[in-house]
């Protein structure tokens, strides 16, 4: 797979006017390139001229393998790009970005370039390159759901939020993970180029131009950190065993011998939220699965998962996941899944929104 080299003259004779240079490495996750790539170039198409100069590199050119194993042939190297010749620089992720950002010449490029760049991004777990090149440092920043505990340990200076699917900090620009690169891309689009050229590419992609909802609603739930055995362990298996019980903070509290005031400041320094959170984290969660593989009524679900209505349920989505569970089970739902007797063209299936 060869791809286009800087400075390309397209067949109308004009040099483009935007450089977009896409560095990747060893075990990167190859949408994290040709997803962003497919963007602007879908913008040239739209536009009918090559406003987008495309060129992947990395620290060495030639074939550059990635986490999957599809191979990607690489032209150019790094080096050979000088900062001052790039306006957008993306960063891809992948398996292989710890060892790229402890690449102290990688870091370094990165860092030249992103001086004099317009605009420097990463997609999903690239944002560890950003921010061992100090790009980051006083800023919201995103990454895949599953490496932001990671990002934020190891770099407190930045403010890591796992949920939206890409954030922009001045010219620097985060992304979740994986696809949420299409995502990011075409938002650059819309902002060099307006809505109507975003949105012709993103319909030539099938995408949403804006995604609904954040990353969380696609991730598996993400749960605080192991636990030891004691009463705040014990409190935590009996929700997850049976999220439907009474979980109020008296409950709880009662149930680990514990005054409420001790039990919440307890579980708080063990678990690292509320009781509350926790137990509306978990009865989401639960509900989430039951909207994926059957297709009982929401009223049912939100019953059967502790949350009384589902009206509570639907402003637990929405906080949570930041769809409303009639929007999420339109997406997720699984047909082929074994599922109630209900039938999914019950006149309950749809009543809540």
């Amino acid at each position: 797979m060869s791809l286009t080299p800087l400075g390309r003259v397209g067949e109308s004779g004009e040099v483009p006017n935007h450089r977009v240079v896409f560095l990747v490495f060893p075990r990167f996750q190859s949408l994290d390139l040709t997803g962003p790539f497919e963007v602007f170039a879908g913008a040239n198409v739209a536009l009918g001229r090559d406003a987008y100069a495309l060129t992947p590199v990395a620290m060495v050119a030639g074939p550059v393998r990635s986490e999957s194993g599809l191979q990607v042939m690489i032209d150019v190297a790094a080096g050979a790009v000088r900062p001052g010749a790039v306006d957008t620089l993306v960063v891809a992720g992948g398996n292989g970005v710890i060892a790229a950002r402890d690449d102290e010449a990688l870091v370094t490029w990165v860092s030249g370039v992103a001086r004099q760049a317009d605009r420097v991004a990463s997609v999903c777990s690239g944002t560890f390159v950003l921010a061992q090149a100090g790009l980051l440092d006083g800023c919201r920043a995103t990454t895949h759901w599953s490496r932001a505990d990671r990002l934020a340990r190891e770099y407190p200076k930045i403010e890591v939020d796992a949920d939206p699917i890409y954030i922009r900090a001045g010219k620097v620009w985060t992304s979740a993970g994986v696809t949420s690169g299409i995502d990011l891309a075409l938002a650059m689009v819309e902002d060099d180029h307006g809505a109507a050229v975003a949105q012709a590419v993103a319909r030539g992609l099938v995408m949403f131009l804006r995604r609904p909802g954040g990353q969380s609603q696609f991730a598996a739930g993400v749960w605080s950190g192991p636990v030891a055995d004691g009463p705040i362990r014990a409190t935590l298996d009996r929700v997850q065993s049976d999220p439907c019980a009474d979980c109020s903070l008296h409950s709880l509290a009662a149930s680990a011998s514990m005054s409420e005031r001790h039990f919440s400041r307890v579980f708080v320094r063990e678990v690292g939220c509320t009781p509350a959170v926790y137990v509306e984290r978990v009865r989401v969660e639960a509900a989430r699965r039951a909207l994926e593989q059957s297709a009982d009524g929401l009223e049912p679900v939100a019953a059967r998962c502790g949350f009384g209505s589902a009206e509570t349920m639907r402003r637990a989505f929405i906080r949570r996941l930041g769809v409303p569970p009639s929007d999420y089970r339109g997406r997720f739902y699984a047909a082929s899944a074994p599922s109630s007797p209900q039938s999914p063209s019950s006149p309950h299936a749809g009543a809540q929104q």
